[in-house]
């Protein structure tokens, strides 16, 4: 079964930056539309942004202006650039490519990388 291998997590202070990236561990899994998700405890898991194989973005209001999903399909990588963080960002963030969209909302697939801890302190 393929792997997803995220990284880029880690503790930063609110304003501060992070990129997370997505790639599955076999090349031949090929990464269309990907959405990342985040839970913080104890919430249940939501959507903050996805991108279709063709490259157009999708945004929760929550992050709109400060998060940028874009992806390298060369690499077959897709990132999440994180900007101005804050406390509230603070959750477990995961990937999850080759969802599918329905009246343009995106739906997870059954592929989901491991997690990847952001913490942002005050």
């Amino acid at each position: 079964q393929v792997q997803l291998v995220e990284s880029g997590g880690g503790l930063v202070h609110a304003g501060g930056s992070l990129r997370l990236s997505c790639t599955a561990s076999e090349s031949t899994f090929r990464i269309n539309a990907m959405g990342w998700y985040r839970r913080a405890f104890p919430e249940q898991r939501k959507l903050v942004a996805d991108i279709t194989s063709g490259g157009v973005p999708n945004y929760a209001d929550s992050v709109k202006g400060r998060f940028t999903i874009y992806r390298d399909d060369a690499k077959n990588t897709v990132y999440l650039q994180m900007n101005s963080l804050q406390p509230e960002d603070t959750a477990v963030y995961f990937c999850n490519p080759n969802g599918y969209y329905i009246h343009g909302i995106y739906y997870s697939s059954k592929y989901w990388g491991q997690g990847t801890q952001v913490t942002v302190s005050s």
